[in-house]
């Protein structure tokens, strides 16, 4: 009997050791949801440091900063990635064009044809009827002038992140590419480049300023 006492207490004195164990373990548990890395009640984080690290560290700018693509603006992108980019990069060897920088804003009568076009917010589809209107003065232009190459910049307005809108950037002067191809004209005579928010045409901090930004530029090149 007197052995079955000490049994009995021996296994309610490690039950309540693996409780109390437990216990702590919980406070020292992984907070995915808040931090990605540092512990729930306590400032060490993977990165050796003493202080907890921000959400925005890990999720990225504000919500009033950034702006997030819209579900119709994904598929289309993924339509314009059909268009095979140039065989040759200007500048590059065999091209028989010189780099982006011998490439030259248009002037005169070109500068009335080649105007910028602009873009909705987080959008890279043309929508705004003078857009449109340039870009056919554009296809028609460079049907009639086959020795013309062109280069489309794709720009953004300063709101989000530099890498997010490098990508947007890229999206707006592909998508114009895709739209000149699809009416005629020889995909091996356009070619893209971002900036995303680097080169604003306004450098003011308001909804004009960013209309104006969130644009395509053209240079061309007449060989």
């Amino acid at each position: 009997m007197k052995h079955s006492r000490t049994t009995l207490t021996l296994i309610c004195t490690l039950l309540c050791t693996l409780m109390v164990g437990c216990k702590k373990n919980n406070a020292g548990v992984w907070d995915d949801e808040a931090t990605a890395g540092n512990y729930k009640g306590s400032t060490r984080s993977l990165w050796g440091h003493d202080e907890a690290a921000n959400d925005s560290d890990f999720f990225g700018p504000n919500d009033e900063d950034f702006i997030g693509l819209k579900d119709e603006d994904l598929r289309a992108s993924l339509a314009d990635a059909a268009i095979a980019q140039p065989k040759f990069s200007p500048g590059e060897r065999g091209s028989g064009l010189p780099g982006i920088d011998g490439f030259y804003k248009p002037t005169g009568a070109e500068a009335a044809v080649f105007k910028n076009v602009h873009f909705n917010t987080d959008e890279h589809v043309l929508k705004e009827k003078d857009s449109l209107e340039t870009i056919e003065r554009i296809v028609s232009y460079l049907k009639s002038h086959p020795n013309i190459s062109l280069f489309i910049s794709g720009h953004c307005d300063e709101r989000g992140p530099e890498a997010y809108n490098l990508s947007l950037g890229t999206r707006r002067a592909d998508s114009i590419r895709s739209t000149l191809v699809k009416h005629g004209v020889d995909p091996e005579r356009i070619h893209t480049v971002s900036y995303g928010k680097e080169k604003p045409a306004d450098f003011g901090h308001n909804p004009e300023a960013w209309a104006q930004n969130r644009r395509g530029e053209f240079r061309i090149y007449q060989k």
